[in-house]
């Protein structure tokens, strides 16, 4: 199965496309300015204990309290708080913890009144992003994640995955660990170090370490609410977690990501760096790719399917719904069982896709299409637990009830990506009163006059929607070249997917989007219309 990695940069942040077989299957933002991953560690402050709910409230900078129960605090939190206050109050002088003498094990149904109080400071890390109304959601098992291991202060065991069978294989990787590692650190072996090199799990370790004692000198002089230890962002996290899978290639459009990306992957992968490639296209890369079309089809509320079915996907605050039709593929079939069997199995894979696609986590109800025979049931059962096999967030799979539901539950640990599909009218903006779009090329004209006779702008770039596009670039003597011979410079022209019909963005030289008159294009071009339907 090829897998192919595309990342789009932005000044608003990254966008990260993965493809399997071409087929969209992951797509993930990462804003520029985004704060509270999962795996970031922070100094917080307790604002509130409450007994009731056994469970505290921590404010580590965000709008909201993040929220820390008391099984998130992990069996050694006494000697997490030993550490802290130790590192700040100078009497911890080292990163090491040779000679650091753990505290006793919190009871696992004790009461958080006991081992927190209000005005405390602590180390949280974050578990789950601000989703919604709600804040975070913290531990303070803390851990530090690598590529084959994820390192675990206070205590002191070798862990492997369970995916791991292989007795061993088993045995030679906990024995290496063993030889290596720091003393009261735990460290747990990932899946992916199977097979893997002394040298390569040594290195491994040493970055974790390295974080850890970043995280200690930071600690030194750290004030409530800052980052202590950051996770990686998510580009490089994606890349840390997926890499072991046979990627062909991974495309990236901004020379700076580039050349970091290509730096990082020669330090967790050498072997791996000429996979990393610099897009040369004309085009956007989600345009030139097809990437931008897919996400487009594959966000709206229906879903189609191959067969002709297609799915319906409803999104409530208490979970998520998705109705299976078969469309016209009823009419394909001359039994209606074999024909059910057929388009849920499409479902199943389309499912599968959606949920990973999405991010959707919680509850997921599945309404199948119903089929009476329960081998057919079965097969579908164990169709859906297949597609799902690739999916890297922790997840549970119910068998058909009777009534041809199926329950899901997924791990949410960060908002549902969500992206809308439906275009506002863009004669009328939603309300309902009518004026002609094609005004839109007298604003584009007028702004690229100002511009390249009153600003003496060189180099400019337009964004506009495909249809303007061609009405400007189509013909013998095109719109465009009549503004060659007009202006004596050449004007580039983009077509942009992701505009509005009346949307439009003027680039200068340097690649920066020019306001015009105090507004972006976009923000000009939405004012002068409400301007228009309030007079």
């Amino acid at each position: 199965m090829s897998n192919e990695l595309f990342i789009n940069s932005s000044p608003q942040g990254n966008r990260i496309a993965l493809l399997q077989e071409k087929r969209l299957v992951e797509y993930n933002f990462e804003s520029s300015g985004n704060t509270f991953n999962v795996g970031d560690i922070y100094l917080g402050t307790v604002t509130k204990v409450v007994p009731g709910l056994n469970a505290a409230f921590v404010d580590i900078g965000y709008e909201k309290d993040a929220f820390l129960h008391y099984h998130d605090l992990g069996p050694n939190i006494r000697s997490l708080n030993k550490y802290a206050k130790g590192v700040q109050t100078n009497q911890q002088q080292t990163f090491k913890l040779n000679n650091f003498k753990l505290e006793p094990e919190i009871e696992k149904t004790g009461k958080i009144d006991k081992v927190l109080s209000k005005g405390q400071q602590i180390l949280v890390q974050v578990v789950k992003e601000p989703i919604s109304t709600k804040g975070p959601r913290l531990s303070c098992e803390i851990s530090i994640a690598g590529r084959y291991l994820v390192l675990v202060p206070f205590s002191n065991s070798v862990s492997v995955s369970k995916k791991i069978t292989e007795k061993e294989e088993r045995q030679r990787l906990q024995r290496l660990i063993t030889s290596i590692k720091l003393e009261n650190f735990s460290v747990i072996i990932r899946t992916v170090a199977e097979g893997k090199e002394v040298a390569e799990l040594d290195r491994d370790l040493k970055n974790l370490v390295k974080k850890w004692e970043d995280g200690f000198y930071k600690l030194k002089s750290a004030k409530p609410k800052e980052v202590i230890i950051s996770e990686m962002d998510r580009t490089a996290s994606i890349l840390r977690d997926m890499l072991n899978e046979s990627f062909d290639s991974i495309t990236i459009d901004d020379k700076a990501l580039y050349e970091e990306t290509k730096a990082y992957i020669k330090t967790i992968a050498p072997e791996k760096e000429k996979i990393v490639k610099y897009y040369h296209g004309k085009e956007k890369i989600f345009e030139g790719t097809g990437i931008e079309k897919q996400i487009k089809s594959l966000f709206g509320r229906t879903v189609s399917l191959p067969g002709g079915g297609y799915l319906i996907i409803e999104h409530t605050e208490a979970m998520h719904v998705i109705d299976v039709n078969s469309g016209n593929k009823s009419n394909s079939e001359s039994d209606q069982e074999k024909t059910a069997l057929n388009v849920n199995l499409e479902a199943a894979k389309e499912v599968a896709r959606q949920l990973r696609l999405r991010d959707i986590g919680g509850i997921i109800v599945i309404d199948f299409i119903d089929m009476k025979d329960q081998e057919n049931r079965n097969i579908l059962f164990n169709r859906m637990k297949a597609e799902m096999d690739g999916d890297r967030s922790k997840y549970t799979i119910l068998p058909l009830s009777k009534f041809g539901i199926m329950q899901i539950t997924r791990q949410r640990v960060r908002p549902q990506m969500n992206i809308v599909t439906m275009e506002v009218c863009p004669t009328c903006n939603g309300t309902g009163k009518i004026s002609a779009s094609i005004l839109v090329t007298d604003q584009i004209e007028q702004t690229l006059d100002h511009m390249l006779t009153k600003q003496n702008e060189k180099g400019i770039t337009i964004e506009v929607h495909p249809f303007v596009y061609a009405y400007y670039t189509s013909g013998i003597v095109s719109k465009r070249l009549q503004w060659f011979f007009k202006y004596k410079t050449w004007v580039k022209l983009e077509k942009n997917t992701a505009l509005g019909l009346v949307e439009y963005r003027f680039r200068n030289g340097n690649d920066v989007e020019i306001e015009v008159g105090g507004r972006t294009s976009k923000e000009d071009s939405l004012l002068e219309e409400e301007h228009e339907h309030e007079h």
